[in-house]
């Protein structure tokens, strides 16, 4: 499985940004998939994740974030509102064939990342 992050940018506090995570392959279906993120010399941190029925939240993002996927277009999405400061980071999508945890050695799949920046 093949991933290609896209959407990020800069923005203020407050605005919103999407971000979509585009999977290779015919077996999409079977893969749990989440968003994590690395902020300038922090240690990469988990976003998001979801299985083929549940969502799951960092607290630092729950009730502004929203992941979604779409199993005929091979995409899983971000949808970020009120973004802070805070959430400046690279945000890397990852797949696995396990159910999806916030635990990084569970994603045997990542992609390159979209580089997010919110403005004060």
């Amino acid at each position: 499985v093949q991933l290609q992050a896209s959407g990020g940018g800069l923005v203020q506090a407050g605005d919103s940004l999407s971000l979509s995570c585009a999977a290779s392959g015919r077996t999409f279906l079977s893969y749990g998939m989440a968003w994590f993120r690395q902020a300038p010399g922090k240690a990469r941190e988990f976003v998001a994740s979801i299985s083929w029925a549940t969502t799951n939240y960092a607290d630092s993002v729950k009730g502004r974030f929203t992941i979604s996927r779409d199993d005929v277009k091979n995409t899983v999405y971000l949808q970020m509102n009120s973004l802070k400061p805070e959430d400046t980071a690279l945000y890397s999508c990852a797949a696995t064939n396990k159910k999806p945890d916030s635990s990084e050695s569970t994603y045997i799949y990542w992609g390159q990342g979209t580089e997010v920046t919110v403005s004060s």
